[in-house]
């Protein structure tokens, strides 16, 4: 781990980039409501909120938290940590199901895992 992850402008660009999450799981949810209301299937609507809140984080993420340049390179390494946030909350569902009868807990479990996981992903390597 480098020295400058534990300064305190590391923990403001950590803050940073959950405020990004949340607004785009503001985003992802909303426009999935919307969709809903509209009449638009749920599948439709969950898919079309997520590419939303995707793009939206993406975005936000190259540009406020990390001051990067928006390439090709940088939406691939994003889309594969997004993967990997994937996988990750899938196992920690998986196992909290089976350990506890609680897919719930190993979702919310999950959240702060992928955030830390995503957050040095991203600084390091994504936008770096």
């Amino acid at each position: 781990m480098k020295l400058d992850t534990l300064r305190p402008r590391s923990w403001r660009q950590f803050a940073t980039f959950v405020v990004g999450g949340l607004i785009s799981a503001a985003i992802d949810i909303g426009c999935m409501m919307l969709l809903l209301k509209s009449g638009v299937s749920a599948l439709v609507a969950a898919s079309l909120g997520f590419a939303a809140g995707l793009a939206v984080n993406y975005f936000y993420h190259a540009k406020v938290t990390f001051a990067a340049t928006i390439s090709t390179a940088s939406v691939a390494k994003y889309l594969s940590i997004v993967g990997v946030n994937y996988l990750i909350t899938i196992v920690m569902v998986s196992v909290a199901e089976g350990a506890f009868a609680s897919p719930l807990s190993g979702k919310v479990a999950s959240l702060p895992v992928v955030a830390i996981v995503g957050f040095f992903l991203s600084r390091h390597w994504a936008f770096r």
